[in-house]
């Protein structure tokens, strides 16, 4: 019995994952003959992705789940420009060494969400350098940058509003979109690639993209846009008081990860299981209605389906359990934020920080003035305070709350 791939796009449209769709009956119809292989495009800007990604890895795992190809493009050759899509200023450029130590970090979160490989449905790897480090800048002017045109270029949101905020924009950063349709025109020859996939400041990118496949290829394409998550509080998503919501467990805690999930608002949490997990929506839709207490029950089951995912399902377990000894039994975990101290004391400011509970020493201060802070479950106004061996409870650790949601160790 022939497969129907089409199973992809009914999972986004019900799912909540589709902003844009270049032309839907084409990709329909595409899909209803044969898989399609399909692309998003990952800049290595730091050593790991944050939760702001997290939309676009989940349309990866759809889109292998339905038999479909995915493409991780890793942007080995266009982070050494920096998309300027949605920034006010150019990104600081980064070395090859930096860039490629970035790409080698970044990669393992797929692993917990792809199977790479040549089966259908498996994952294929991909970095743009391969073909755009040895660009013969004469050549690619005259075959490629000729099929653009600078004053639909201008239009793109990605330029116009950086201009229309007088903002800067370098030669370099504007070369982006054209090298961004460049890569999509490389992965349609290499890979016979049919769809990119990508955020809604990439529309105008994409679109760039299947122009150059129509006139140098003379082949159809597609693509797809997600609509920019931003919480009910209307804050972008993947950032808190402490940083950035990192996917690699080196740069973000377990527990600290499933807290983020455990801790959102009531009114995303039906939302985010849809976008974030791999629960039926039968089963999501038992939990729509709910309010008070009874909510938690399903903010517990995001914060264990999205760390199981991204995590490992013992290490959503873990976090769990901790969470119930702290908040319920007034314990601690092993799973806590942890900073150790290789001296005698520690200033609380600067233990606040380490945790990652406060950005700066000055707002770490407004939370102690506020009487946000306790060592040990007892309330501390001092700002000067040194952590010491003193305030050890047990196997050498100190407690820090600050508020009654964040919780870690310090160790002496």
């Amino acid at each position: 019995m022939k497969k129907n791939y089409t199973e992809f796009i009914d999972i986004l449209e019900q799912r909540g994952f589709i902003h844009q769709i270049t032309d839907r009956d084409g990709l329909i119809g595409h899909l209803k003959e044969k898989p399609i292989t399909a692309y998003i495009g990952f800049d290595a800007t730091a050593t790991s992705l944050h939760v702001g990604s997290l939309l676009q890895i989940m349309m990866l795992y759809w889109l292998s789940k339905t038999g479909n190809t995915p493409v991780v493009l890793m942007g080995g050759g266009t982070t050494k420009i920096g998309d300027p899509s949605g920034k006010d200023e150019a990104r600081k450029l980064l070395t090859k060494q930096d860039i490629d130590s970035n790409i080698n970090s970044i990669k393992k979160i797929f692993s917990q969400y792809l199977e790479f490989g040549n089966k259908e449905g498996q994952a294929i790897i991909q970095n743009n350098a391969e073909w755009l480090d040895n660009i013969n800048y004469i050549e690619f002017l005259r075959d490629i940058g000729r099929h653009f045109s600078v004053n639909k270029m201008l239009q793109f949101d990605s330029v116009r509003l950086r201009l229309d905020r007088e903002q800067p924009l370098s030669f370099l950063e504007f070369n982006y979109m054209i090298l961004q349709a460049y890569d999509f025109y490389e992965l349609s020859k290499r890979h016979d690639c049919a769809l990119q996939l990508g955020g809604s400041d990439q529309w105008g990118n994409i679109v760039n993209g299947i122009d150059l496949i129509r006139r140098l290829l003379s082949k159809s394409s597609f693509g797809i846009t997600t609509p920019l998550i931003t919480k009910a509080s209307g804050e972008k998503m993947g950032k808190t008081a402490g940083g950035a919501v990192w996917l690699n467990s080196d740069m973000l805690s377990d527990y600290n990860f499933w807290q983020y999930w455990r801790n959102c608002d009531d009114r995303d949490v039906i939302r985010f299981l849809k976008l974030f997990t791999t629960l039926s929506l039968r089963d999501i839709k038992h939990y729509e209605g709910l309010q008070g207490s009874e909510i938690n029950d399903a903010k517990i089951l995001l914060a264990n389906e999205i760390t199981a995912m991204a995590r490992g399902r013992l290490q959503a377990e873990n976090c769990e359990k901790t969470a119930k000894n702290v908040f319920q039994a007034g314990g601690v975990g092993n799973d806590l934020p942890t900073i150790i101290v290789e001296k005698n004391e520690i200033g609380l400011l600067d233990a606040l920080t380490q945790l990652n509970f406060c950005k700066s020493n000055s707002e770490a201060r407004r939370l102690i003035q506020q009487d946000a802070i306790k060592i040990n479950d007892r309330r501390c106004d001092d700002i000067n305070y040194q952590l010491s061996k003193k305030d050890i409870i047990d196997e050498n650790y100190i407690k820090i709350s600050a508020g009654k949601k964040k919780i870690g160790l310090v160790k002496i």
